[in-house]
């Protein structure tokens, strides 16, 4: 693989990364709820998710969950109602109105790992990602392309998506004064809550 090839490959990624999808929706729940440390959390469980995912792709087990009606259908079904169940919660926060004032050191210690595994099992259960894997990949690998090949692909997908996560955390972060009004949470739970059971939505539909 040449460094042209892969150019045009990080041309394809970057524009991917950058779609707004179900990945954004939770690193901004889990940043309006639980601070920096809450959407980072997140953020690190949707990259070991999309680590795992890719590993799988180019170990050829990709292939056989997308081939595997069985396999392949449980993920859909699974991701889509993990989905719909992280919406619910949202808009039940925003719902409730509840939003008193925590100090950040207090905010920042509670429910690492909950923050953690929302963000890994929204990704690792939603087979759109082996998908993307499968679908992209292949078309900048050939014949005699490595497994190293196929794993930095795979790999720079993940690193992407955590860099954009993170860009967009910070961003978030600087705002988090404005964010923390109670009336500009309760519109962003909403609209995250909405969009997340979009998601779901769509990808229970989808066929």
């Amino acid at each position: 693989m040449t460094w042209s090839v892969y150019g045009s490959y990080l041309v394809i990624v970057i524009l991917i990364v950058l779609a707004p999808g179900p990945d954004t929706m939770v690193m901004l729940k889990n940043a309006l709820s639980g601070g920096f440390r809450g959407g980072l959390l997140a953020s690190l469980g949707i990259f070991t998710a999309n680590t795992v995912q890719g590993s799988a792709a180019a170990l050829g087990l990709g292939v056989l969950i997308a081939r595997s009606q069985p396999v392949f259908l449980t993920l859909k079904w699974v991701g889509a109602a993990y989905l719909v169940f992280l919406g619910v919660q949202a808009l039940r926060g925003a719902f409730r109105g509840n939003y008193a004032p925590v100090e950040p050191g207090l905010r920042s210690r509670g429910g690492g790992f909950r923050r953690f595994r929302e963000g890994f099992l929204s990704n690792i259960t939603n087979p759109k990602v082996i998908v993307l894997y499968l679908s992209v990949l292949p078309q900048f690998l050939t014949a005699e392309s490595g497994f190293g090949a196929s794993l930095l692909l795979a790999y720079t997908v993940a690193v992407l998506g955590l860099l954009w996560l993170v860009v967009l955390l910070l961003f978030v972060h600087r705002v988090r004064t404005w964010l923390e009004r109670r009336r500009v949470r309760r519109t962003l739970d909403g609209v995250t809550g909405t969009a997340l059971l979009g998601f779901g939505a769509a990808l229970a539909l989808e066929s």
